[in-house]
């Protein structure tokens, strides 16, 4: 065994230095630290303790904001095939699987509403894919006859967005 006073530089590598082993443990155990290694010349010392896990922690989902009445979701379809009424006009189809969003922010009015003139390249509504923010602009002129989706909503590839009409 080595003596304490004797430098850990000092040391051979089959010798471990025990005063600083318990003085690291130490360290330990006076803070909230789970590893501590030094290192001095060719003599690595590492000294690490196991911590015991907490049970994971189980929330509730956070409950939906409340979007206006304006940018709910579209009512279902029917599901008599006799009350299906056939659309009439251009459907603008989401380019990508994502979440649609009516408006630039919460607090901004909507990019376009039923009723509204559009010109080719007018951005109708938003699609986040992958975090980053995707306009989805109108293919051609034309009138907002209806907005297939809600505000908020994931989307298909290919799911109709916005209904056009010349």
């Amino acid at each position: 065994m080595a003596d304490p006073k004797t430098p850990a530089s000092k040391l051979r590598n089959d010798e471990i230095d025990t005063a600083l082993v318990r003085s690291l443990a130490d360290i330990l155990n006076d803070t909230d630290l789970t590893e501590i290694e030094v290192e001095r010349g060719d003599l690595k010392i590492r000294v690490a303790r196991e911590v015991a896990m907490a049970a994971p922690v189980q929330y509730a989902p956070a409950p939906a904001a409340h979007a206006p009445a304006a940018a709910q979701a579209p009512a279902s379809m029917p599901s008599d095939p006799t009350t299906i009424v056939p659309r009439s006009g251009e459907e603008v189809k989401s380019p990508m699987v994502g979440t649609a969003y009516l408006q630039a922010s919460p607090e901004a009015p909507p990019f376009v509403q039923p009723g509204d003139k559009v010109k080719q390249g007018q951005t109708l509504l938003i699609v986040e894919a992958m975090k980053t923010m995707n306009p989805i602009q109108a293919p051609r002129d034309g009138v907002v006859k209806e907005i297939l989706v809600g505000d908020a909503q994931p989307v298909e590839f290919g799911e109709p967005l916005v209904l056009l009409e010349a």
